[in-house]
């Protein structure tokens, strides 16, 4: 399945109905008059997060979403049947934006949620609304109200509790291959991930959503690489884990590019706690090991996990410190234990 997570579509709600223009004729009644129905509502444009959905690339392919108009009313002060709301399914984690993308209609963070967008419009009156003292046999009526239309911006941001972060090449597939389902692409070359990769890890009777990203290099928040587009991906998440390669001429620079960036973006990202992690660990020995994580916690000012996704050393003590960061920040915000405490 193709991955995309920005797409435009157009939406329309439906027209309400016309109101009838009708007389009662029936045998036996001397005065009939007017008894037109009103038209019937308009459909809603509804929107809904549904789950089994992780990209938006559906609406690549279908783009306009229009709602049907409602019934036209009929004598006997029928009301006309109103139009049936479209329901527009997208994943958990989109975000609706107006055309220019500068104001976020909605935002669907849990499973079920649903907004109503675009209102239909309400059904015309029938001549039977008309009727006053003075005018006993009305011809007029509504044609219903039209609906609503506009163009709008829909954004993915996958919902995970941890990000992967860092250079190309630093191991963040690999990692992520290491401790989950995942079955991310490795490649000895720059930019093998070319969009986000979720894995679900289990640790210790523990379960938490780990985002994978392309990697970022200086000037990814000017359009350098890939850019930063993919960054919203981990906007949502609790803590980052950041990688960094211990191959890097400079694992300090290496550290800072990344951060530099981050602040670049925004978000509140270069705020979220953070978990580096020194990876390749199989390819140096264990002095250079010490002597280059001693150099980025120098940088970083925080401890650094030397780990190797390829022979398993160290991804324990990683996973420990991403379980305990994200309950305890769980903890502090009232959450339910759901997603990251032990089942």
């Amino acid at each position: 399945m193709h991955f995309l997570d920005q797409a435009k579509i157009f939406i329309r709600s439906g027209a309400g109905g016309p109101g009838a223009v009708s007389f009662r004729r029936e045998k036996f009644i001397e005065y009939g008059g007017p008894d037109g129905g009103d038209g019937g509502k308009g459909g809603d444009i509804v929107f809904e997060a549904v789950e089994g959905l992780n990209t938006l690339i559906d609406f690549r392919y279908t783009q306009h979403f229009k709602a049907p108009r409602g019934k036209g009313g009929a004598g006997r002060n029928q009301t006309g049947a109103g139009g049936k709301d479209l329901v527009v399914k997208v994943p958990v984690g989109t975000q609706v934006l107006d055309e220019d993308k500068e104001l976020v209609l909605a935002d669907f963070t849990e499973v079920g949620q649903r907004i109503v967008l675009l209102k239909g419009g309400d059904g015309g009156r029938g001549n039977a609304s008309y009727k006053t003292s003075t005018n006993r046999a009305p011809r007029q009526h509504g044609t219903g109200w039209p609906g609503e239309e506009m163009w709008v911006w829909l954004r993915l941001k996958l919902i995970a509790d941890a990000g992967l972060v860092g250079l190309p090449n630093a191991g963040k597939s690999t990692f992520l291959n290491a401790v989950s389902n995942a079955k991310a692409k490795v490649g000895d070359y720059p930019f093998t991930t070319l969009h986000p990769k979720l894995g679900v890890v289990r640790h210790k009777g523990v379960d938490f959503v780990l985002a994978d990203i392309p990697g970022l290099i200086e000037g990814a928040a000017q359009g350098a690489g890939v850019g930063d587009r993919f960054l919203g991906h981990v906007e949502r998440t609790r803590v980052l884990l950041h990688l960094v390669d211990a191959n890097n001429a400079d694992v300090a620079t290496a550290w800072r590019t990344v951060r530099d960036e981050l602040e670049a973006y925004g978000a509140g990202l270069a705020d979220k706690p953070e978990v580096i992690a020194l990876t390749k660990l199989d390819t140096i020995d264990a002095e250079l090991a010490e002597a280059l994580s001693a150099e980025l916690r120098a940088a970083s000012g925080a401890p650094v996990f030397p780990v190797s996704g390829i022979t398993g050393e160290g991804v324990e003590a990683v996973l420990d410190a991403l379980v305990e960061r994200i309950g305890r920040l769980a903890e502090t915000k009232g959450e339910p234990a759901e997603g990251w405490s032990p089942l």
